[in-house]
């Protein structure tokens, strides 16, 4: 039984977050650089970002810059590794680099040699085609589809020859079997795996450059990484990671496996069911605080009523030994109402300067949005892209709207017409200072009242007049901002459709 004691004391906190630029920034990855960037934060530790292309037929060009724009927008910028300097270039800043693992391969290739040369990894020169049809066979008898050890047992003579000739090889892992091997993990405790269980793993490819796995746990020791925080999808891959740090004779860091965030129905979050990565939220308008906030609570609760955090209220309270194993699901709805949240507390010069880009998609003759129209989605939207979605009748020339829709339920043609008439009559006597939304809606209600008449019968046409909708902000706002003119002119010609 190998045992592996995680409880060594580290001279510093350094944690990492280590993506692959193979797309953009996924919505788990940011809960996963949140949580390394708080736990760094706490202890007065580094946050280093190192970038994984070793695969470098899954790379997209752009990725590295998309990604990391993305975490400086969410404000999780790395202490160390891959940043942009000052004048907006890429650039490597720490004393451990290379921190791109391409630029690296020499050193795997050094470690790979070694660990055969001790006996700990072997050469295999089995082909694809060999693959496969084992694969494929094990599939078809049902048995768990692992490497069948072919080259495991070929002589040092043997591999000289073929090495001489020139065939085409990987280096692999030598897993000893009949062992256990045991370590902690900070979310699941105390953790299992039968050697007999795990892959010989490929662990330096045919072109020279290592897999995930040595090149991680090599980047890690040559960086100091004291926690590995990573998802719990890593978890299977630990025991290899460990017979790695062992026969190079390291201490290994300490690991933390998140769990998996889900869709509502428990499956795993996926693009099929709504947007995954955080480009998508920054394009839809949400906020980085709120989103910072929401991902925050992904398998995690402070254990108490409260749901809005600031990132300072994080760095306090949040705990990664309280972490859940549980997966958590991503819900639409909370992080509409966190983000809504935050757009009500901040202040309405901010709303309106974020929001200008949204507005002018939308509305590209409008130069500023009124601050009243401003005010009025401020406490109304849920994301800054939906601001301007409900208001475009502020800025109509025309409303086009069915004539049938001014009249309400078991009103009628006539008496909608007699009652805007009466109404307009009404509005016509305001002085210029009195048109405001308080004194609208005092005055129509006791007018509504005086007259006896009923309030469906008159405010329910008031609405559909001034926006076109039967859905809108309150018609004593909506005149209020429209104005005295602008509003008795659409009452009047919602009057002539009705005629």
């Amino acid at each position: 039984m190998w045992l592996i004691d995680l409880f060594k004391k580290q001279p510093q906190v350094r944690t990492r977050f280590a993506p692959s630029p193979t797309g953009f920034l996924h919505i788990g990855s940011l809960r996963t650089v949140l949580y390394v960037y708080i736990f760094a934060k706490q202890n007065k530790g580094k946050f280093v970002l190192r970038i994984e292309d070793t695969d470098q037929s899954r790379q997209i060009e752009g990725a590295v810059e998309n990604l990391i724009k993305s975490l400086n927008w969410a404000g999780l910028e790395p202490d160390e590794g891959i940043i942009y300097n000052d004048n907006g270039k890429l650039v490597e800043k720490g004393n451990f680099g290379p921190y791109t693992q391409s630029h690296r391969a020499k050193i795997y290739q050094e470690y790979a040699k070694k660990l055969v040369k001790e006996g700990n990894a072997y050469h295999c020169f089995c082909s694809q085609d060999r693959l496969d049809n084992l694969r494929q066979q094990q599939q078809q008898d049902k048995l768990p589809t692992k490497y069948d050890w072919h080259c495991r047992s070929l002589s040092s003579q043997e591999v000289e020859e073929k090495l001489n000739r020139g065939d085409k090889y990987v280096i692999r892992l030598k897993v000893p079997q009949s062992q256990e091997i045991i370590f902690y993990d900070w979310v699941r405790g105390e953790v299992k795996f039968d050697s007999k269980e795990i892959d010989d793993q490929v662990i330096l490819k045919s072109d020279g450059l290592p897999t995930y796995h040595l090149a991680s746990v090599v980047d890690d020791h040559q960086m100091k990484i004291s926690h590995v925080i990573r998802g719990e999808e890593w978890l299977s891959s630990t025991p290899k990671h460990i017979l790695l740090y062992m026969f190079l004779g390291w201490n290994s860091p300490e690991f933390i496996h998140l769990p998996l965030i889900l869709n509502k129905d428990k499956t795993k979050l996926s693009k099929r069911q709504g947007d995954v990565a955080v480009e998508d939220y920054i394009n839809k308008g949400y906020l980085p605080e709120a989103l910072i906030n929401f991902v925050a609570l992904l398998g995690w609760n402070p254990g108490t009523d409260q749901e809005i955090f600031s990132i300072g209220e994080l760095f306090q309270i949040f705990d990664l030994k309280k972490v859940h194993k549980s997966g958590a699901i991503f819900d639409h709805d909370k992080l509409d109402w966190i983000n809504s949240e935050y757009i009500k507390a901040m202040t309405l010069e901010r709303f309106g300067e974020l929001s200008k880009p949204f507005i002018k998609t939308k509305f590209p003759k409008i130069k500023n949005m009124p601050l009243k129209v401003l005010e009025l989605e401020k406490n109304r939207v849920n994301t800054l892209a939906e601001v301007g979605d409900n208001v475009g009748f502020f800025f109509a020339d025309e409303l086009k709207y069915d004539p049938k829709t001014l009249i309400w339920k078991k009103s009628d043609q006539a008496t909608t017409i007699k009652d805007l008439g009466l109404l307009v009559t009404e509005l016509e006597k305001y002085e210029t200072g009195d048109w405001t939304s308080s004194n609208l809606e005092k005055n129509i209600i006791k007018f509504i009242a005086d007259s006896g008449l009923k309030n469906g019968d008159v405010l329910w046409p008031m609405r559909v007049a001034l926006t076109g909708e039967q859905k809108s902000p309150p018609p004593f706002e909506v005149a209020a901002i429209l104005g005295q003119d602008k509003s008795l002119s659409r009452i009047k010609q919602a009057i002539d459709l009705l005629k």
